[in-house]
């Protein structure tokens, strides 16, 4: 077979006009699948990230509803927790109220849950003694050109300050990193934000709980539940993977949605990709009958017009993922505060290639069964 790419390069560059078209409508397809990969893994990507020992607690009618903070230290009493902090969301943000950040007021061994985030010592005990220093992800540091001691007027678009001010200045006493997830939320002191603010003193809006054992998690957080059933605040705990689930799923089914339009783009490349390939095998039928009384067998040539549909697809769908992975990398410093785990992981890369390989094959199966059967003295004469 390595003896025919001569020809089968010679094949390709017969018609380059249609060549070129074929090549674009199908980087097109695969442009559009590696984005939506990007985004799917954006949305979907920190569903496996979380952590499988940590449970979290919220109301029961809505996670935007506050819980009373006295609620924390009685879910620490439990013999298998092994600890629980509070995580309150605080809508900040920086400058341009347009641009929301990952703000979360947190307690002082928020941190002990995580033990996965990786922290500079001495800047982890500045911000423990420092009701008014934050800890910044490594991301957004490097979005705003933050540095440790640097003052930044963050703003809330929910909480005001008793004494009128709309600014609640932050020091930046560390800046954190984590091998996985995302690196871009800006941790305060829950102490900086309850005793100033104007209202819903006292409460929090989620309790992090680390287990001392997996196994135990479902019945500690039937327990949790029970134990404020029929309070004016009820609860509903579920583990850290189920509610990331919960927020994907607000937005639909990521993955169902994506399968479906990737396959209908790709049904429409199978039928441009296989005509292509069978108007090319009706061109050069005498050829193929040269071919074949010269000594070709059948197999020869099925493979030789799957080998040229494979190569077709190839060249369309490497340099449709090839721009995707550059519009990707360029999208990603704009999209990280949002979409932190925007990119296209080696799975979609892989994947992608598989599906190139698949529709090479599917494309040019008929038109190469057509020649393979070919009869010599009918090919001739046809032409």
């Amino acid at each position: 077979m390595w003896k025919l790419w001569p020809l089968l390069l010679a094949t390709l560059g017969r018609h380059r006009l249609r060549l070129a078209f074929t090549v674009g409508s199908i980087s097109v397809a695969f442009l559009l699948y590696g984005l939506l990969s990007a985004v799917n893994h954006a949305l979907t990507g920190g569903v496996e990230l979380a952590g499988q020992d940590r449970l979290i607690t919220t109301h029961k009618t809505s996670i935007i509803q506050s819980l009373p903070r006295a609620y924390l230290d009685r879910v620490r009493g439990y013999g298998e927790v092994r600890g629980a902090a509070s995580l309150s969301w605080f809508g900040g943000y920086y400058q341009d109220a347009r641009q929301q950040l990952p703000v979360f007021v947190v307690d002082e061994n928020y941190f002990e849950l995580y033990p996965e985030i990786r922290l500079v010592r001495s800047e982890f005990e500045d911000w423990q003694g420092d009701r008014a220093a934050a800890m910044v992800g490594a991301g957004t540091a490097a979005q705003f050109g933050w540095r440790v001691g640097d003052v930044v007027p963050l703003k809330s678009n929910i909480f005001v300050r008793r004494d009128g001010r709309a600014e609640w200045p932050v020091r930046i006493a560390g800046i954190y990193r984590r091998d996985e997830g995302p690196q871009n939320a800006i941790l305060l002191h829950y102490d900086y934000l309850n005793e100033a603010r104007t209202f819903g003193k006292d409460t929090i809006g989620w309790i992090i709980i680390r287990v001392r054992h997996v196994q135990s998690a479902p019945e500690l957080a039937r327990q949790i539940d029970a134990q404020f059933e029929n309070s004016p605040e009820e609860t509903r705990t579920a583990s850290e993977k189920a509610v990331a689930q919960s927020f994907a799923n607000q937005l639909g089914d990521i993955g169902a949605i994506i399968r479906f339009v990737v396959s209908a783009v790709f049904f429409a490349m199978l039928l441009v990709t296989a005509n292509t390939m069978a108007q090319s095998v009706r061109e050069r039928t005498p050829e193929f009958a040269v071919l074949k009384t010269l000594g070709f067998t059948d197999a020869t040539v099925l493979g030789f017009v799957l080998l040229e549909s494979v190569l077709v697809a190839l060249l369309g769908g490497c340099l449709g993922l090839a721009l995707a992975v550059l519009i990707a990398g360029a999208l990603q410093p704009v999209l990280s505060q949002f979409l932190p785990s925007f990119r296209l992981t080696a799975t979609a890369l892989y994947t992608g290639l598989g599906f190139m390989v698949a529709l090479g094959v599917l494309a040019g199966l008929w038109p190469a069964w057509s020649a393979m059967r070919l009869r010599i003295v009918v090919a001739l004469r046809r032409g």
